[in-house]
């Protein structure tokens, strides 16, 4: 993947990731039973979180991350499907093809 399709990729992820537009956003019965202050919890420290590195974004797409809220390791990732959602998107630097999905879980239903 090019540099340029590289940061486009990371642009639309930290998009989803922060704001929670341009895609689709799950939660897992763990992260649901948090309630509702666990969960906006939850959604602040991924929004925030920037611990970006060689070591846990080798790609460079801010595509997946940990975070600890009220004493529970939770993990996130993005995921890139087509229009349909029945396969994988060819191109996820493209917005139009490619649906976004922030998967938010417990570490322990990972």
């Amino acid at each position: 993947m090019s540099v340029e399709r590289r940061e486009r990729v990371r642009t639309l992820n930290d998009q989803l990731r922060q704001t929670h537009v341009g895609g689709r956003i799950l939660m897992t019965q763990g992260v649901m039973s948090m309630g509702p202050e666990g969960v906006v919890g939850a959604m602040l420290a991924i929004a925030k979180a920037n611990d970006f590195n060689e070591d846990n974004d080798p790609y460079g797409e801010h595509d997946f991350g940990a975070v600890t809220v009220s004493g529970q390791r939770i993990f996130w990732k993005i995921d890139y499907y087509d229009q349909s959602l029945a396969s994988h998107a060819v191109d996820p630097s493209d917005a139009d093809k490619c649906v976004r999905v922030l998967t938010v879980m417990l570490a322990e239903e990972y």
